[in-house]
This record gives C-alpha cells, sequence and structure tokens, in this order.
C-alpha cells in the first residue's frame, strides 16, 4: 500500500521517498515507492508527471493493490528518491477538477440536472449531466458557480468512515465504499473524491462554459477553468482581431461583416453557374462536333483533364440532351472523375460503364441507367482510352 500524499496535501511540490521496487510493466520501467505525491489517472483526472531522482515520471498508474506504479524514463535505483511534480501541469488540474465540483453542483441546484461523469482533457474538461439543460439554464449555473469563485469560500478535506458517510448530504453517491475521502466546498458542495484540489475556491481563477450539446439523452458541457480560460480567451481574441483585419471591421461588427460576406459569396456562385452552364454548353457543341458515330449512335469519349465531376456532369447533360447522343468523360490526374451519360433511346447501360471502368482499373461509383458516376484509382487518360476501345471511339477510327 503507498502513502499517497495527496490526499492530505495537494500542495506538496517536492518530496522525500524510497524506491521499494523497481520492474518491467509492458516494455517500461516502472518503480513503487513507499510514499508518493504523484496523482495516478482515476475519477476522470490524469496522471501527473514529473521526475524521481534523475528519471521522468512519465505516467501514473493506480494499482488494483493499493499501490501506485510510476512509469519512469532514465537512471533510478532502488533505495531513498526525491521526487518533483510538475506543478503547473498539477495545478491546472486542480483547477479544472474544483471547478468540476462547483459547476457541478451549480447545475444541480439551478436545474436539478445531475452530473454523470466527468472527463479532464488536456484542452477543456466536460461533464455530461443527467438531462437536457437550456442555453438560459447554462447561463444562470455558470454564474452561480462564478459567483462561488468570488466568494474565494474554503475547500476542506476530510476522511469518514461508511456510518459517517451515510448520514452526510452527499451531492452524488460514493462509488466506493468503507473509509471515503470527502471534498467540501464551504457552504455548495459535499462530494466523495480522491482527486487534488485547490484549498480555496479563489484559485479556480474563473468558470467559462465553452460549449454544449445534447448527448445519450442528456448535455454535455464543455468547459474551462483558471489557466485554461486565459488560453482560450487569448485564442478567441486572435481569432477575432485576425478576422476583424481581413474583414476591415471592428471585433463587434464581425457576426454583420461574416452575413454581408456569405450573401455576397451566394450571389457569386449563382453567378458562377450560370457562367458554367454557359461555357458547358458550348463545349459541348465542341465536343459533340467530334464524337465518333457507332451504330445510330453518337459517342462522345474525352479525358477533360481540368474540370471535376460537377464540371463533367454539366457538361456530359449537355451533350445528351441531343438526340441519340452517349458520353464518357473522365478529369483529372489520379484519381479521376467519372460521368458516364445517354440520351433516350441510346444502347448504353451508364451504370454498367461505370462498373465496368471501376472494376477495371479501381475505384467505386454507380447510378442508373442514363447517368452514372464515380471515381478511378487510375488516371483520366488510362481509363478514356480502354473506354474509346471498348465502347467505340478506337474502333472505328
Amino acid at each position: 500500500m503507498t502513502d499517497r500524499i495527496y490526499y492530505t496535501d495537494a500542495y506538496a511540490r517536492e518530496f522525500d521517498a524510497n524506491v521499494l521496487e523497481l520492474a518491467t510493466v509492458d516494455g517500461r520501467r516502472a518503480a513503487i515507492l513507499d510514499r508518493t505525491a504523484f496523482y495516478p489517472t482515476s475519477g476522470g483526472q490524469p496522471f501527473d508527471t514529473g521526475a524521481l531522482g534523475a528519471a521522468r515520471v512519465v505516467d501514473v498508474v493506480d494499482r488494483d493493490d493499493g499501490t501506485v506504479l510510476h512509469l519512469v524514463e532514465g537512471e533510478l535505483a532502488p533505495g531513498p528518491a526525491h521526487g518533483r511534480i510538475d506543478w503547473d501541469r498539477r495545478f491546472e488540474h486542480m483547477q479544472q477538477h474544483t471547478g468540476q465540483h462547483v459547476l457541478s453542483a451549480a447545475f444541480d441546484r439551478v436545474c436539478q440536472a445531475r452530473t454523470e461523469s466527468f472527463h479532464l482533457g488536456t484542452a477543456s474538461a466536460t461533464i455530461d449531466l443527467a438531462r437536457e439543460v437550456s442555453p438560459a439554464q447554462i447561463a444562470e449555473a455558470e454564474l452561480a458557480a462564478n459567483r462561488v469563485v468570488w466568494d474565494d469560500r474554503p475547500v476542506q478535506v476530510r476522511f469518514v468512515d461508511a456510518a459517517e458517510a451515510a448520514a452526510l448530504p452527499l451531492r452524488k453517491d460514493p462509488v466506493r465504499t468503507g473509509r471515503l475521502r470527502i471534498v467540501e466546498v464551504e457552504g455548495f458542495d459535499l462530494s466523495a473524491c480522491g482527486g487534488t484540489h485547490v484549498s480555496r475556491t479563489g484559485a479556480i481563477g474563473n468558470i467559462s462554459v465553452a460549449s454544449a450539446e445534447r448527448f445519450r439523452g442528456g448535455s454535455r458541457i464543455e468547459f474551462r477553468c483558471g489557466i485554461r480560460t486565459l488560453h482560450g480567451y487569448r485564442a478567441l481574441r486572435d481569432a477575432a482581431a485576425s478576422a476583424s483585419r481581413l474583414l476591415s471591421t471592428g471585433p463587434d461588427d464581425l457576426p454583420a461583416a461574416i452575413e454581408r460576406l456569405q450573401a455576397e459569396n451566394k450571389d457569386v456562385r449563382r453567378s458562377l453557374k450560370d457562367v458554367q452552364a454557359r461555357l458547358a454548353q458550348h463545349e459541348a457543341v465542341a465536343l459533340a462536333s467530334r464524337g465518333v458515330t457507332v451504330g445510330p449512335a453518337t459517342f462522345v469519349i474525352e479525358a477533360l483533364e481540368e474540370l471535376d465531376a460537377a464540371g463533367l456532369k454539366t457538361i456530359a447533360t449537355a451533350i445528351v440532351e441531343r438526340s441519340g447522343h452517349a458520353v464518357i468523360l473522365a478529369s483529372g490526374s489520379k484519381p479521376a472523375a467519372l460521368v458516364v451519360a445517354r440520351a433516350a433511346g441510346v444502347a448504353l447501360d451508364a451504370a454498367a460503364v461505370v462498373k465496368a471502368l471501376t472494376a477495371r482499373f479501381g475505384g467505386r461509383g454507380g447510378g442508373r441507367p442514363e447517368l452514372a458516376q464515380g471515381g478511378l484509382d487510375s488516371s483520366a487518360q488510362e481509363a478514356i482510352a480502354f473506354a474509346r476501345a471498348e465502347w467505340g471511339g478506337d474502333a472505328v477510327r
């Protein structure tokens, strides 16, 4: 059983211990100490990193037998060792975890939304609520949580037995049995928790909800506390400043500027579509004039490298408006876009042609007998050369 210093002193940055055992776990070197301040991954909170003597601690694992396993890189020997916690990482986790307790309690108080789970990621953290909450409820809970932060209330830790725990108004039923570690935010939250926490709510800094979404019948709330809120604000500030420069407007006018730009872009796309349609008609006339007559049908089989799938389809549709015409077009280098079409009455199954070409050259596609399209793993030139020989081009030239 490892003595866990962080249970009673989350602010311990350095400590002395004895390395009781060294082992190899999954190809990595690991150490067991008689006591540790390194927090192992548990309860939604990630592990600490730091150093043991000259070795780096890169992971910390809580084992079922009550010992804490420290995965290390570098030289480490049995006997006395001095440990040093990566304090910036630890304190950031303490801010997020204590902030989670306060925010979860706020949702519970404001709208009776119970927290089902908590996850602390590298950039933000999430809580999953048992029911959906509205934007207004989120804002109310966020404000209530920050008022607790601004009050700078004490955060106290104590240990109780099962009987004492049963008599306490815990926010959530504890998962573990027996002796429990209780974390109390004065006058606001009481929870069983083994994680590391700040000693006063003011050290959380602030609590900001970054986003919310529906999740498994409830709501997933993404939030940031303290230093992470600062990082998020900086990123948002820089993005807003860049957008403002690009759009020649102030940050407050960005929504209107973007809306205006979207409207202009929509008009441009509409005009471009009209121009492309007119160009397609001209291209269709030119291509149809180069078509090859095979029996009662005229086949247009061409590689048009500069066009995309949408452009091919526009031209193919324009060509097959002419009676008796069929078209096989490919574009791009690798992979190649493919469109096959025919006019009514022409004895060609466009879907069968696409199937044959994708089978030979790789790729996939599909469609109807009169119009089909896909993508080929080969180049346009290779596919078109084969199509000319197979369906009429080179065979009759």
